[in-house]
This record gives C-alpha cells, structure tokens and sequence, in this order.
C-alpha cells in the first residue's frame, strides 16, 4: 500500500527572505514545522511571534496536531521560532547532532558560560540516516554539512527540505565561509542530494530573487536542479565548484541578523539568561581594525 504524501504549507517572511514549512500527514493528522521564524526587530530589540502564530493558526484550521519543530541547523539570518510552538503545542525541537560543534564554536565567540555546548538544548539530536515518524509519514535525517557543519536535510516522502545548502536553480547555492563551514564539504553534500531520483521534490529555506525573476520561488526538483543550477549542474566539478563558491563568498557582507540570530539558535532559540536587573541582553563582540579604534 503507497504511503499518502506530505500535506505542505509554506510561510515566506520577506524580511528574512526565509521559508517555513507546515509539514502533515494527511491520515493521522500529525505535523511538523521545520526553521519556524521568531520575528525580531533588531532597531528596537523587539521580538514578535506573528510568523510563527500564522502557521499555528494554520495547523488549527486543517485540524493539524504539531509533534516536531524541526530545525535545519542554526541559523544565521533569522531567530527560531521554535520554542514558541513547542510552549503552545508541546513539541519536540529536534536539530543534526553536529549542532555540538556549532555550539564549541560560538560558545567563547559569546562568552555564554550558560550553555553546556552538549546539544541538551535541543530536545532531539538526529543523527545521519535517523529515521522517525509525523504520523504515519516516514522523515529520514541527511547530515548535508558545509554550511554549517551541522546541517540536515529532511527527507519526507518525495519531498526534502534542504535548508541552506541548494538555492532555486537560478540563484545557486548557500554561502561557505561561516566559522566551521566548506566548500568542499557543501559541493559533497549537494551532490549527495542530486543523487536523489530526478523526480523528487525540493524545498529551499531561503529565497532572494534572482536576477530576472521578479517573484519568490522555493520549489524545485532534483532534474531542474541538476540541468540548470548555476553552480552545481551536471558537469561542474568539485574544483570548479569551490573557485566559484569562495569567490562569490568573498563579496559577501555578514548577514544583518547575524550576531542575534547565532547566540539564539544556538540555544534552541532560546535568550541568553537575564541579568540581575530582571533584563535579558544579546551580544555583540567588538572588534578593532585599527589600532587604538576601542581605547577609552
């Protein structure tokens, strides 16, 4: 007997340029969400949950229950909204296990003495070829580092969720040069999902627009991927790959939510402790690039 296919529903915030996913079984009504975003005004330091709030007013209306708030890897671009669902339905935050190594190097980055660096954040730590269940949908774990060094793919039934390694064909793919991330590793890992039978499905995190398209688009498959990716198609070598993505990441400025988002996420989304003054605070390290620039 075939399996049902995953109901999809997908949530874009623009101002992220990120995808969440609202992932059920049709049968037994059981669901998923994968990088939910917590909106976060870095101006006034002001977090909102109307993003997340649209996906659980989402999952009520189909009379979805949500078990998972799943996460990709760590985010550098947007907060989780993750520890929100999982106040208001009880799920489990699950994230690749080599979310310890992401936490080793960002722990001293922001002095967090809080964080144990051990993954025990996160409910659930996958590991490669992990298997699980939402419902009677079957997801198997896909360790796709390069990124980050932590990051999974969430295969679904014919559909993954890639996370930030591939980007619609016309855009190419994710950036390589965060503390912990390579080339190599990336170019390794998009081939291990090209791999993949021509017809499956795949589901960006992210979305910028290409040149020349003038919509959001986070839907491919493995074929359109494989004939038309602008850095990975068939026939671009691992080397090629690597001189192409390192130059790319050399003109690339630090995502705007950046030093928020890391200290966050990886804490299961969770803030940094309040300070005696009842007020919880994010970081931002000051670096020097002249000399005397931070003298009193």
């Amino acid at each position: 007997m075939t399996k049902a296919a995953p109901l999809i529903q997908a949530f874009f915030d623009e101002a992220t340029n990120t995808v969440s996913y609202l992932v059920a079984d049709p049968t037994t009504k059981r669901a998923a969400v994968i990088d939910p975003v917590l909106d976060y005004d870095a101006g006034s330091g002001e977090v909102d949950t109307r993003s997340v709030q649209a996906i659980l007013h989402a999952a009520k209306a189909e009379g979805l229950a949500i078990d998972w708030a799943l996460e990709t890897h760590a985010h550098a671009d947007h907060l989780s909204g993750a520890p929100f669902i999982k106040m208001k339905t009880g799920a489990r935050i699950g994230i690749g296990e080599h979310i310890r190594d992401v936490q080793r190097i960002f722990r001293p980055v922001f002095n967090a003495t809080d964080l144990k660096a051990d993954g025990s954040d996160f409910d659930c730590l996958f590991r490669d070829g992990e298997r699980f269940g939402i419902g009677d949908l079957d997801v198997e774990v896909l360790h796709v580092p390069g990124h980050t060094p932590a990051d999974v793919a969430y295969k679904i039934g014919d559909a993954v969720f890639v996370g930030d390694s591939l980007f619609m064909p016309d855009y190419g793919t994710a950036r390589a040069d965060f503390p912990g991330g390579d080339a190599r590793q990336l170019y390794r890992s998009i081939r291990r999902l090209l791999a993949l039978p021509p017809e499956t499905r795949l589901f960006m995190c992210h979305d910028y627009k290409a040149p020349g398209r003038d919509h959001y688009a986070w839907e491919t498959t493995v074929a359109e991927e494989r004939a038309g990716n602008k850095h990975v198609r068939d026939g671009v070598t691992e080397d090629e790959f690597v001189a192409t993505r390192q130059a790319r990441d050399a003109t690339l400025a630090a995502p705007k939510l950046l030093l928020p988002s890391i200290q966050v996420n990886i804490r299961a989304g969770r803030f940094p402790p309040a300070e005696s003054n009842g007020v919880r605070y994010l970081l931002i390290p000051v670096k020097s690039k002249s000399e005397g620039a931070t003298a009193s």
